[in-house]
């Protein structure tokens, strides 16, 4: 081959090479367009969802959030009191019973703050601790309402609401209140029921055949919402052994204490599912995300030692054809200096509720304690004292026995 015809071969083969270079890299370049095409719809598409689903937590959450905060307005948001991450801090825990005949009435006005609080509950928290105290106030207790008069402690909601009741307790027991929950004690059984129900150990039988029909024997338990319900409202079935109000408040934290157990057993998720679950029953000031964060806190909390329990120290009496309870100023003092001091409520440890003292006191039926004889016809004739719209005044506990 002459070297003219190899040169021209040469520049063929070159030409021809070049064009398949070209051709290949023409093609990988489509591939690797077609590639990030794909990447760039596959993590819009990623956004989207992530989005979406973000959205969609928000809107739960936030759900959640307006379900419990269902009629927690400004007025008491600003009688709370802020408290800084780890701090101990006490949060007021209201019964309400919502019976619609007492909202219907004209004695107490046509709203929820015809309502009264059926069970009134101050809980200290310690998150970095991890203890908490509770201490149940007499809801007839009597006290000054200033310009509403002597009245009983539980006629609060009714002149004024939650943000007043919350005024009067936080006076009467000398502590600022940070955060607020309340509880139509009808909706009692769902929450328990919310939780999967709750196990209580139980010092006595209860047998209430004429009022809430339960017949419970002692020792350990497994209650359903209903039974959890009945327990926490009854009285009369310690009518022979003393104050049936004080037994009754006893049952209270006895179920509250089983369903904070079996809510701090739960994981996060498990807790947010059984908040929204609640947030039907429960109003409060505190999110989902704060109500998940202090749980989380409290999570390896014993709740057998790490709970502390007690109760107001009150006698009772008969005044202007009403029973009332009248509040030991100095004991209570002391109990709750204790309580403040992260201590337990009683000096000898030993807390006043039906797992400790119950037992104690039961086994004395003979006993004439301050509110023994006179308690019966007590609960019998619990009624509210008079109440007027005026929710301004000073609050004092009385201590005026006659």
């Amino acid at each position: 081959m002459s070297r003219k015809n190899k040169q021209q071969t040469s520049s063929d083969d070159a030409q021809h090479l070049s064009r398949s270079r070209a051709i290949t890299g023409y093609a990988d370049k489509r591939k690797k367009r077609r590639r990030h095409k794909v990447l760039r719809i596959t993590l819009i598409t990623i956004s989207c969802v992530v989005a979406a689903l973000a959205i969609a937590a928000w809107a739960y959450v936030s759900s959640i959030d307006s379900r419990l905060s269902t009629g927690i307005d400004s007025s008491l948001r600003s009688t709370l009191s802020a408290t800084s991450n780890g701090d101990p801090f006490y949060m007021l825990l209201l019964g309400i019973d919502k019976d619609e005949d007492r909202a219907e009435g004209t004695e107490y006005g046509s709203s929820d703050s015809a309502y009264r609080s059926d069970s009134i509950m101050l809980a200290r928290i310690d998150p970095t601790n991890k203890k908490v105290t509770l201490v149940s106030i007499h809801r007839d207790t009597l006290v000054d309402l200033g310009e509403n008069g002597e009245q009983k402690i539980n006629a609060a909601y009714s002149i004024g609401g939650a943000s007043y009741a919350t005024q009067v307790i936080e006076e009467f027991a000398g502590v600022n209140i940070s955060h607020y929950a309340e509880i139509d004690m009808d909706g009692m059984a769902s929450v328990v029921d919310a939780v999967g129900g709750v196990d209580v150990d139980l010092p006595i039988a209860v047998k209430d055949p004429n009022y809430t029909g339960l017949n419970l024997e002692a020792g350990e338990q497994h209650l359903d919402g209903q039974t959890a319900a009945l327990l926490c409202r009854a009285r009369h079935a310690y009518d022979n052994y003393g104050d049936g109000d004080r037994y009754r408040a006893a049952n209270q934290r006895i179920v509250i204490m089983a369903i904070v157990e079996k809510v701090l057993a739960s994981n996060p998720t498990t807790i947010a599912t059984t908040v929204s679950d609640l947030a039907n029953m429960v109003n409060t000031d505190m999110d989902v995300n704060s109500i998940v964060s202090l749980a989380t806190e409290m999570k390896d909390i014993n709740v057998s030692t790490d709970i502390m329990t007690g109760m107001e120290p009150t006698t009772s009496t008969y005044k202007n054809d009403t029973w009332y309870e009248i509040c030991d100023t100095d004991a209570w003092k002391i109990m709750m200096e204790r309580v403040d001091q992260g201590l337990s409520p009683t000096e000898d440890g030993n807390d006043d509720d039906m797992e400790s003292n119950t037992a104690a006191e039961l086994g004395d039926e003979s006993s004439s304690d301050t509110s023994g004889s006179t308690s019966n016809e007590s609960n019998e004739s619990s009624s509210d004292a008079d109440t007027s719209s005026n929710s301004s005044g000073s609050i004092s506990s009385s201590s005026d026995s006659n």
